[in-house]
């Protein structure tokens, strides 16, 4: 590990003598939780699937991402930023998610989550499929109050219901608007292109409060124009990042358990996120990356470096 004396912040294993190759498994290499006195921002991992509605495997996203982390370098040049100097950042390892039980999952993230930031640390969490949102977003409602939500995805997740099932990957966000987990009329869906079961889906997603920038908007305004416009809606509320990984093109992120064709590339969604610096953003997910139908670890790759983004963005805000 390298670590700053003035500071006592443990980095990444020195690439120059542990190959990016070997060592820790740890996201970006970081050191785990236990190898440290206190941290800043917590990577975690919730290996859970339950709710998934067509191709599972999402329980096996945090190691997949993990490993793909391996190639992710300590200097950020696009947001000039040492992340992981700038803070103390550690993996918190994962979420021991009931692969038989959803209550009892649900509550355990919720637990282990709030665990990590109840003394004001942030938190990054790689899952998973999309119903861990909710477990996350009302850890993130005792620590923090409302939140608004940023939304990453093909789908808008606010669905009833699914096979009459209400707590599942296409719900999570209808679930959190009705326990009041978000601030009013400061949420938004990004990248939304799927197909839909009936054109109330949009009405009733519009009733609850979301604005929607559909992923063809992106061909006409381009990320500049669609950033300044969020940021407006943000101000300085607390802000939660969710990323459905499938809001990427497939053939930017095959790995994922419901791909739509006509995503967002891998390049755009980086520099999205790039203008995002200065908002109080205190936690955010990556979901949905299952390694089973990823090639060349296209999508863990892109998911690896969407956190290193996330971590960067909050690292921007410590200097």
């Amino acid at each position: 590990m390298t670590q700053d004396p003035l500071r006592n912040i443990v980095g990444q294993q020195d690439a120059a003598i542990i190959p990016r190759y070997a060592g820790l498994t740890t996201f970006a290499r970081l050191p785990r939780l236990e190898d440290v006195g206190g941290f800043d921002m917590a990577v975690l991992g919730v290996p859970f699937d339950n709710g998934t509605s067509y191709r599972p495997g999402a329980r096996f996203g945090p190691a997949h991402v993990r490993q793909s982390s391996r190639l992710l370098r300590p200097y950020n040049a696009n947001l000039e930023v040492l992340p992981f100097d700038a803070q103390q950042v550690v993996d918190a390892g994962d979420v021991p998610a009931n692969p038989f039980d959803l209550g009892q999952s649900l509550a355990s993230i919720e637990a282990r989550a709030y665990e990590l930031v109840e003394d004001d640390a942030k938190l990054l969490t790689i899952g998973g499929d999309h119903t861990i949102s909710l477990p996350l977003l009302r850890a993130m409602h005792r620590r923090h109050g409302p939140v608004a939500l940023l939304h990453f995805d093909a789908h808008l997740d606010t669905w009833d219901a699914l096979y009459s099932a209400r707590y599942v990957h296409g719900t999570p966000f209808r679930r959190a608007q009705e326990e009041g987990l978000f601030i009013e009329g400061r949420s938004s869906h990004v990248g939304i292109r799927s197909s839909v079961y009936s054109p109330d889906d949009f009405r009733d997603d519009a009733a609850l409060g979301f604005s929607v920038v559909h992923c063809d908007e992106f061909e006409t305004k381009g990320t500049a124009e669609v950033g300044a416009a969020l940021m407006e809606r943000f101000g300085d509320s607390p802000l939660y990042i969710s990323i459905d990984i499938d809001v990427l093109d497939p053939s930017h992120a095959p790995g994922t358990g419901t791909p739509e064709a006509g995503g967002m590339t891998s390049r755009e969604l980086l520099s999205l996120l790039r203008q995002f610096r200065g908002l109080n953003l205190v936690g955010a997910d990556i979901v949905e990356v299952a390694p089973a139908y990823d090639h060349a670890e296209l999508t863990g790759i892109a998911a690896a470096n969407l956190g290193y983004e996330l971590v960067s963005l909050i690292a921007s805000n410590m200097k």
